[in-house]
């Protein structure tokens, strides 16, 4: 028997979902409707696969094929986040530059890294630990080495 493969016809990211409280309401339903996607059945899917992360933003990716069906993939929350969420702020540093928000040691990025690795486009945990690096310089957080 032949299996015919889907054409998917687009591809949507969303980051600002949090984890299992996905509703039609703005930003997931304004985004889903206009591809013609069965919104209520996505937020169904997307909570029952996310209920362990309430809280957490948790970005997703979301293929519409030409019969209106999708598939999607849950990333892991932004290195953004999980750098805040390690030094315990809410935010980031205006000036990155001149006023520091706090430090993070190299082992907390390693970690960091290696919960991340799959979603990024690297091939070696050297890169990523230098990506996160970079992102947490320029929020303003000190790295202890």
């Amino acid at each position: 028997m032949i299996k015919i493969r889907k054409k998917a016809i687009k591809k949507i990211k969303i980051q600002n979902i949090n984890g299992g409280k996905a509703s039609p309401a703005p930003p997931i339903g304004p985004i889903l409707g206009s591809s013609g996607v069965n919104i209520m059945e996505f937020c169904k899917q997307y909570n029952s696969l996310t209920q362990n992360k309430i809280g957490e933003k948790c970005p997703v990716v979301i293929t519409v094929y030409e019969d209106k069906s999708f598939s999607f993939l849950i990333k892991r929350p932004p290195v953004s986040i999980q750098l805040l969420s390690a030094i315990k702020k809410e935010k980031g540093s205006k000036e990155s530059n001149r006023s520091k928000i706090g430090r993070i040691s190299l082992n907390e990025i390693k970690i960091i890294a290696k919960n991340k690795m799959e979603d990024f486009n690297c091939f070696s945990i050297e890169s990523a630990i230098s990506m996160i690096s970079g992102t947490a310089r320029s929020m303003g957080i000190e790295i202890d080495s």
